[in-house]
């Protein structure tokens, strides 16, 4: 394994691989990625969540398969990703952008670029059952026939900078509309100093931000009870 930051170790093979974006933050940090705790405060959160869990207006999300002319053209595939997205009325949808632009600089300062355009904002419902299998936010996974991984391409380039923010609470005591038990985020090719995968337990309000790159290959594992919502968005960036 090689040393990213000061904490974190990823996966030799991955760093091997010839890859379109390898985008890295300063490897003195702590962690190779930025945590944004009360990124919004907990009304809000619950707020979210109760019109998210009260509406019935939702669609299956979808995942990226092909690029024409630098555009994704999803598909709905539940072998892969099996969650459902909300629209958010603009009222909730402008605090979160108020809040955005308040820490924008922390993450430019973070991963020393200038951020750019972002996608829509995707309003993400996970269930008991529901789950998301690893994937690279930019980029499709190839696979030999043994199915081990031999590379990636590039599907997503406008996608630099990934954003999740996390509006109900990981808890393995107990799970109703605001706590889910299992739901983690899995980051699969990075590892702590003993070898074990980084997961990521978060609590209402936690923004957690990372580079869209395959290093950053990451999937949802299935919630086992209670609501899951999250807000995820891709940013683009101008590189250094």
């Amino acid at each position: 394994m090689q040393q990213i930051s000061n904490t974190i170790f990823c996966d030799d093979r991955i760093i091997g691989m010839q890859l379109s974006s390898r985008l890295m933050p300063n490897p003195y940090y702590e962690y190779p990625y930025l945590l944004i705790e009360n990124f919004l405060p907990q009304f809000l959160c619950d707020s979210i969540v109760e019109y998210a869990f009260n509406s019935s207006q939702a669609e299956q999300a979808k995942v990226k398969t092909t690029l024409l002319n630098a555009v994704v053209n999803p598909s709905v595939d539940e072998s892969i990703r099996k969650t459902v997205i909300h629209k958010l009325p603009e009222v909730l949808l402008a605090e979160y952008d108020k809040s955005f632009k308040k820490h924008q600089q922390k993450i430019e300062d973070f991963f020393s670029l200038p951020l750019t355009t972002a996608s829509l904002v995707q309003v993400l419902e996970y269930t008991k059952g529901d789950f998301y299998i690893k994937h690279a936010d930019d980029s499709n996974e190839v696979l030999d026939e043994k199915g081990e991984t031999v590379g990636f391409v590039q599907v997503a380039p406008l996608r630099k900078i990934s954003t999740v923010l996390f509006a109900s609470s990981h808890d393995e005591s107990g799970a109703d509309e605001r706590h889910f038990s299992g739901g983690e985020l899995l980051f699969n090719y990075l590892f702590d100093a003993q070898g074990n995968p980084v997961k990521f337990y978060p609590k209402a309000g936690d923004m957690l931000v990372f580079p869209s790159n395959p290093i950053y290959s990451h999937e949802v594992l299935p919630v086992r009870e209670g609501y899951r919502l999250s807000m995820v968005q891709w940013h683009n960036a101008i590189l250094p």
